[in-house]
């Protein structure tokens, strides 16, 4: 992970970030007219968010995923728009990448469709949690066997706190479409909970304490190797 003070890298760039309350839009700007240690503070602030993005999906293969967000990022900076708000684009990038990952793995990559396919489904590989607590072991199963546009946006929800309007804009679906789906995933992820846990209760405890067994996988998600 990027600790402050520390020199990273972004294809063969090298960055130093550092530490300020500067919200996102002033470092944005700052950071399309030149200034590239406001770039550098905006990669440091977003890093763990975006490794966790991709390690619940693609496990060992996250850090790579997230070099190429980063360099997409850098590649797009200039025509992200005045206002923006960097967090959506930032995960647009990284759902593009996600998506273009598993196209590049399938034969049928122009067939593959995400409202069907799990991250299971498509061979993603394994993601061992610290932890020993069967319910948050229990959530990321049933997350990776869900359609992967559900496990996203269930992961963008609860984790990362964006609301619909926000995981709207990452693409430009419609929110009534980001809200429909938000319920769709919930039902599917409940249902699959039900169905893979050891024993009722076991299910039942996790579906009715979703929000903090999330909260608590987030945690095991950032310290797994």
């Amino acid at each position: 992970m990027i600790q402050p003070g520390h020199l990273f890298f972004i294809g063969d760039r090298a960055y130093h970030p550092r530490v300020n309350a500067t919200d996102d839009h002033e470092l944005l700007r700052r950071w399309q007219a030149g200034d590239q240690a406001a770039g550098a503070e905006l990669f440091r602030r977003y890093y763990p968010a975006v490794l966790r993005f991709f390690r619940s999906k693609v496990g060992a293969q996250a850090p790579d995923l997230v070099q190429r967000c980063f360099l997409g990022c850098l590649e797009a900076r200039e025509r992200i728009r005045e206002g923006a708000n960097f967090r959506s684009f930032l995960f647009g990038v990284a759902r593009n990448i996600l998506l273009m990952h598993f196209r590049g793995t399938r034969r049928d990559r122009e067939r593959l469709d995400f409202t069907e396919r799990s991250a299971a489904d498509l061979g993603a590989s394994p993601v061992t949690l610290l932890g020993k607590d069967h319910e948050a072991q229990l959530l990321l199963q049933a997350l990776r066997s869900i359609p992967l546009e559900y496990q996203i946006v269930l992961e963008l929800y609860y984790w990362e706190g964006l609301n619909s309007r926000e995981i709207a804009d990452m693409d430009g679906t419609p929110e009534a479409t980001i809200r429909t789906r938000l319920r769709r995933a919930k039902l599917r992820l409940e249902k699959r909970l039900q169905e893979m846990a050891s024993t009722p209760e076991l299910a039942r405890e996790t579906t009715t304490n979703l929000e903090s067994w999330a909260e608590k996988l987030r945690g095991q998600l950032d310290g797994s190797e």
